[in-house]
């Protein structure tokens, strides 16, 4: 597991942090404080490859829709199968409760 040198309490506090969210609109407020705009593309971007390569897409496909480089999209492969199996667990959760549209205010 490589965020194992990161494993302590104050991972564990920011964690137990991010559990507490309760609703969409309580993770853009959260993000934003926390995050550039930068930051959150680019974790977005690799949330859209996985899910992308998950549904067996092809790498030209994803280049297309989710603007992302070879690297980035074998970089995020890698981890959604040879990982810790995340990818699946919540994939398959978001699989079993299907997104029911925007829950923020527009």
């Amino acid at each position: 597991m490589l965020i194992e040198e990161l494993k302590g309490k104050a991972l564990d506090e920011f964690f137990e942090g991010l559990l507490t969210l309760e609703s969409i609109e309580e993770c853009y407020t959260f993000f934003d404080d926390l995050c550039t705009v930068n930051e959150i593309k680019t974790l977005l971007q690799r949330f859209q490859v996985a899910k992308m390569l998950y549904n067996n897409n092809t790498y030209s496909k994803i280049e297309a829709e989710a603007g992302a480089s070879t690297a980035t999209i074998s970089r995020v492969k890698r981890s959604l199968y040879h990982g810790n199996d995340s990818y699946e667990l919540m994939f398959g959760r978001m699989r079993d409760k299907p997104y029911s549209g925007p829950r923020h205010k527009e």
